[in-house]
């Protein structure tokens, strides 16, 4: 039947009357790229039935306009067949309204429930890779990352299960145009390869208007390794870009809750990471650094409070896998996690705004926390953080390892000296060389797999280089031997250059990033 919407006209079909899917008209498809320009999911913080039921009525994928649109089709899509297992009711109609602009998308009933259309969508490529026949899939979420290939994680699946949007080359072509800065190294090579509203962030810029960044770490060791400098590397260089102010969290209390760690080592082990933090080189003026232990309180309290209160077990249980066994605390953290993404928790720095964004720089398994603070933010009145996501560093056994803070051979740390280095890059680098002299000099190093070409593509900051050793090490020229012995070298000198700079920050410094106070804030809110 026709239906009057605004002067549009739609055509919808009854559920009685509907045995075939009418397509989605591109009317409805712009209301539903509204809708899914402020929310993940068709209602609540996971994927629902409703998910499902709306997902089936699309014949072709959303006009390419429709970004927010076209990010949900891709991220329901890559479930395949377990889209129909979907927790939920069912839905015989979807309504969505933007603008006093309703859209109500009837439910092909018959269609939705013996699940024909949606086994239909699947492509090809799907069905041929085994999607749902029990392969092995990579683990990645807040608490654990494991790789299923020893290439490492397939960030383009992971792109589509999270439904963020790759940093391409117009991002970055746009970036360097506005800011006048050539993209870091890492946004070059992919290292930060996804984000989540970047282009907002880039249209305050051009507007003249302001924002703030946040970062973080969860302090469970003395000693950080390599790793852990990425986000902060990658968050230094832009502060020194937009000129704006950081706030850095130390998540010591959740450390205790998940960690078998005393609470006054938890806090301890804040500061000492904050030492390290600080000799990435931050500006005392722009960046403050706390402790949850010692700062949530007041303004930061209240907004962790309303988090608490527009977000129900089910859907924390839903994100991050919650079960009767966890205790309240894990349960309640993730609203902590998500207050600084919010201007109006830090009163002496923005005093009561809250209308300015923050850009969140982390890697990618952190993205659970935000999806739940990019759903919550409009409905208790605050902007939506916009993220940029960086690889996992690897494991020196291997892009399929774990990497792990207590295993020592696992990384390089930042306390290692330069015999350390060399050792455990000659004795624990996974190779991807072959296995003999006469092989290797015939088909040449496997860079994907190999781990020292992974961490010179973090650390060799000269593209140039980094490509010459590329071509030497796959064509055989280059031994891996040869290939260590580069990397060797550049580690060193980090972790030299890291330790100079980490012994002239003193208890005096620390103290002064972590203090309350205002920061040189000057921009347009």
């Amino acid at each position: 039947m026709d239906k009057r919407i605004g002067n549009t006209v739609i055509n919808t079909c009854s559920v009685t009357h509907c045995h075939s899917r009418m397509p989605i008209l591109r009317e409805e498809e712009r209301v539903l790229d509204q809708h899914f320009l402020h929310f993940s999911y068709v209602q609540g913080f996971t994927p629902t039935q409703s998910d499902s039921a709306l997902f089936i009525q699309f014949t072709t994928p959303p006009h390419h306009s429709f970004h927010s649109l076209h990010r949900w089709y891709t991220h329901i899509h890559s479930y395949g067949a377990e889209k129909l297992k979907f927790p939920g009711p069912k839905h015989t109609s979807l309504s969505f309204t933007f603008n006093n602009t309703k859209v109500t998308i009837m439910v092909n009933k018959t269609t939705e429930e013996t699940g024909v259309v949606a086994m239909d969508s699947l492509s090809l490529a799907e069905k041929d890779s085994g999607q749902g026949q029990g392969q092995a899939e990579d683990i990645v979420d807040p608490w654990n990352v494991q790789a299923s290939s020893n290439k490492g994680i397939d960030y383009d699946k992971l792109i589509d299960r999270f439904g963020s949007s790759r940093i391409d080359e117009a991002l970055l072509e746009r970036f360097e145009r506005i800011t006048g800065h050539k993209p870091h190294h890492f946004l070059r090579r992919g290292i930060f390869f996804s984000h989540r509203d970047m282009h907002s962030i880039l249209n305050r810029v051009e507007a003249g208007k302001n924002f703030f960044l946040y970062t973080g770490r969860g302090p469970s060791s003395d000693a950080m390794h390599l790793g852990h400098l990425i986000p902060f590397i990658m968050t230094k260089w832009l502060q020194d870009v937009f000129d704006v102010p950081l706030v850095i969290q130390l998540t010591d209390d959740e450390k205790y809750l998940w960690k078998d760690l005393k609470l006054n080592n938890c806090h301890k082990l804040a500061y000492e990471n904050a030492k390290d933090i600080i000799a990435v080189g931050f500006d005392v003026n722009k960046t403050f650094i706390f402790s949850d232990l010692d700062f949530v309180s007041g303004e930061f309290y209240k907004n962790v409070l309303m988090v608490q209160k527009h977000v129900t077990f089910n859907q924390v249980k839903g994100i991050f896998g919650f079960d009767e066994s966890s205790n309240i605390g894990k349960i309640m953290f993730p609203a902590v996690q998500a207050a600084p993404s919010f201007s109006s928790s830090f009163p002496l720095i923005f005093g009561a705004k809250k209308d300015i964004p923050c850009l969140i720089p982390c890697a990618i398994d952190q993205d659970p926390y935000f999806r739940m603070t990019r759903d919550v933010a409009p409905r208790i009145g605050f902007q939506k953080p916009a993220l940029i996501h960086s690889t996992f560093f690897p494991a020196l056994q291997g892009a399929g390892s774990k990497m792990s803070a207590s295993d020592e051979t696992s990384s390089i740390f930042l306390t290692d000296t330069p015999n350390q280095v060399k050792k455990k890059i000659n004795k624990y680098a996974f190779s991807g060389g072959r296995d003999t002299l006469e092989e290797h000099r015939e088909l040449g190093g496997d860079c994907e797999v190999d781990v020292s070409y992974m961490y010179l593509s973090f650390f060799l900051e000269d593209d140039a280089r980094l490509q010459e050793i590329r071509q030497e090490y796959s064509s055989g020229r280059m031994l891996t031997g040869e290939l260590k012995a580069e990397l060797i070298k550049v580690l060193q000198q980090i972790v030299k250059d890291h330790q100079e700079r980490r012994k002239a920050v003193t208890d005096e410094v620390v103290k002064q990033f972590m203090t309350p106070r205002p920061l040189n804030f000057t921009g347009k809110s």
